[in-house]
């Protein structure tokens, strides 16, 4: 049941706020949202008024402690949308569970020219291409040491990076190196509950040698060297085959790895359904619905082949609790979205909550930990 607050701000984003928004260019609305989720989050009462209206707890029903960290519930946004981890009070008062941000990475990069957004409204879609943009590690990281504890709180805040998108970085060694001296400096600051390296970012100059298995073996090497304290997942790319995708986890299961996001954007538009024109100038990965399928299949297969060894982040055309509680029965411990809140607005993770609530009592589970990779069950 949604609560008159809730319904409100749905109704409203849905009927005033999106029509407007969907008449300009994406990558405008997206530096705008930014402006004005980083003024309306700075004063205490603001938030406590958003967390009020948006967001749904239910410990008991919601609650789980994975690798020594307490997500009180399992949505959260995914990497790409706070890209230099600037949002991290207004994601935690709309309601969210744990929060991706960046992709950081050891050097500042520009990213690809813009536009870095298009949409695809009738798919339920975006096309992505903008190349982890983001102000750098050395800027980034002493703003987070600087937050305050009360408006951190205990807020799952997972780090994503990658090797920096820039041309004097060309080499795989030198990426490995590059990401390496990162994620020193992420350990050093202790700001991380958790720690996400993304292999699989299409819009890059360096490309995604790390979804080989020998290269990513190399760098996984090199990462454990690290001894990161803290757990490490992979965001795996979409659109492999099970054989190619299963290699990439037996490597990741001989090294240090916690768990495994999956997945990333689509890349081969031809392999799914786009309802929207969409000229092959347009370059980009293909985020939303489209990835929904692809990345639940991935999912399943990872959870029945290695649910004993890896937790699993499940990524990919979520708009509904019906489509979070799909991930999570696949295998899924946790679940991001980011087109989603594009398409339903911010109101978008605490519906999914509540009505997660009401799918579990229907399947007859107390907690959603008793759902997670139920297909497997049968």
């Amino acid at each position: 049941m949604i609560t008159p607050l809730s319904y409100t701000s749905k109704f409203l984003y849905r009927h005033a706020a999106k029509p407007v928004l969907f008449r300009l260019q994406p990558d405008n609305v997206h530096n705008g949202m930014l402006s004005f989720s980083k003024v309306m989050q700075r004063p205490h009462m603001m938030r406590a008024i958003i967390s009020g209206t948006l967001a749904y707890k239910n410990p008991d029903a919601l609650e789980q402690t994975l690798h020594g960290i307490t997500f009180h519930n399992p949505i959260g946004i995914s990497a790409g949308f706070d890209k230099n981890i600037e949002m991290l009070p207004m994601l935690r008062a709309i309601g969210c569970g744990l929060m991706e941000g960046g992709t950081i990475t050891n050097l500042p990069s520009d990213g690809n020219p813009r536009p870095w957004f298009h949409r695809l409204p009738n798919t339920q879609a975006l096309v992505v291409h903008a190349g982890l943009p983001n102000h750098g590690i050395d800027a980034i990281l002493p703003r987070l040491v600087a937050m305050p504890v009360r408006v951190r709180g205990d807020f799952p805040l997972n780090i994503s990076t990658a090797p920096s998108n820039v041309m004097s970085v060309d080499t795989t060694s030198k990426m490995i190196t590059d990401c390496v001296t990162g994620l020193k400096k992420i350990k050093k600051s202790k700001v991380a509950s958790m720690i996400t390296i993304n292999l699989s970012c299409p819009n890059t100059t360096g490309g995604e040698p790390f979804t080989q298995p020998k290269e990513l073996d190399i760098f996984l090497a090199a990462i454990d060297k690290v001894k990161l304290p803290v757990p490490v997942f992979l965001k795996m790319p979409n659109q492999l085959s099970w054989r190619q995708f299963d290699a990439l986890l037996r490597v990741a299961v001989r090294h240090d790895i916690a768990g495994v996001t999956i997945a990333n954007l689509v890349k081969k538009r031809s392999l799914v359904d786009i309802k929207d024109p969409l000229s092959d100038a347009t370059p980009g990965g293909i985020s939303g619905r489209p990835t929904f399928t692809p990345s639940n299949e991935l999912i399943k297969k990872t959870y029945q082949k290695y649910g004993n060894h890896l937790t699993i982040i499940g990524v990919g055309g979520v708009f509904s609790a019906e489509d979070a509680y799909e991930k999570i029965k696949c295998g899924a411990s946790l679940v991001e979205l980011i087109t989603g809140m594009i398409f339903e607005g911010p109101g978008i993770v605490g519906q999914i909550n509540r009505e997660l609530v009401s799918l579990l009592k229907k399947d007859g589970y107390a907690t959603i930990s008793q759902a997670i990779g139920v297909y497997h069950r049968k």
